[in-house]
């Protein structure tokens, strides 16, 4: 697939976000996240197809460029993890492009805890799927409990990495992460291409600098 300049890092993947509605800014409460300027839902991609595949793709690409290396950056896996529910339809996607089995916890039905879906047999390898990743809790969750039920994770890829300290929590549990678009990568092309204006820019790099000392809900 030829590529032009803007597609170049995977920015295609940042231009895919914004047309399909999935960046948007403002002051958001997410979780545990307060006054976050930046609101993003990258399970959008259902809505095409065209991008969803392409996503898949790229990542297929990736993990084999990274598995073919003299010193391999990822560790050779067998299955793969989604984790519910952003990571669902981007394992799924992953799975089909590669043709490797996938698996994902599920809660039970009488509420005591999640089961694992999919065949799997203790001692393989997994490869965990997120759509982006802040804090890093959904993440380290299905590790363990993945690990607890035998199986063997050393890494996990994600569409969007919000440096909000989960790459480092994932190090601490002997994940590495793999990101295809980090934030700031994200916020420089919609600036540069003139999508959000310069307050909404700084906005989001300050709050990326001290996220717990971000107190600037816009103004009215």
């Amino acid at each position: 697939m030829a590529r032009d300049e803007s597609a170049t890092g995977n920015l295609w993947l940042a231009k895919e976000l914004w047309e399909l509605g999935a960046i948007q800014f403002g002051d958001f409460n997410i979780g545990r996240t307060l006054h976050s300027p930046i609101y993003l839902n990258p399970r959008l991609l259902v809505s095409s197809p065209q991008a969803l595949g392409r996503v898949a793709r790229v990542m297929k690409e990736e993990m084999e460029t990274m598995l073919s290396m003299r010193n391999p950056g990822v560790s050779p896996f067998s299955l793969i993890a989604g984790v519910p529910f952003g990571g669902l339809h981007l394992a799924t996607a992953f799975s089909l492009a590669s043709s490797v089995p996938m698996i994902y916890l599920h809660p039970r039905k009488d509420g005591t805890g999640d089961v694992i879906e999919g065949n799997y047999i203790p001692g393989q390898t997994v490869l965990i799927i997120d759509d982006l990743i802040t804090g890093g809790t959904s993440v380290v969750e299905t590790t363990q409990f993945l690990r607890e039920s035998g199986l063997i994770v050393r890494d996990a890829i994600v569409l969007l990495d919000r440096h909000q300290g989960g790459k480092e929590r994932l190090r601490a549990n002997g994940v590495h992460l793999h990101a295809m678009l980090e934030m700031e990568t994200l916020l420089n092309y919609l600036m540069t291409h003139e999508k959000i204006t310069e307050e909404q820019f700084r906005r989001a790099i300050n709050y990326l600098a001290d996220p717990q000392g971000h107190e600037d809900p816009p103004r009215p």
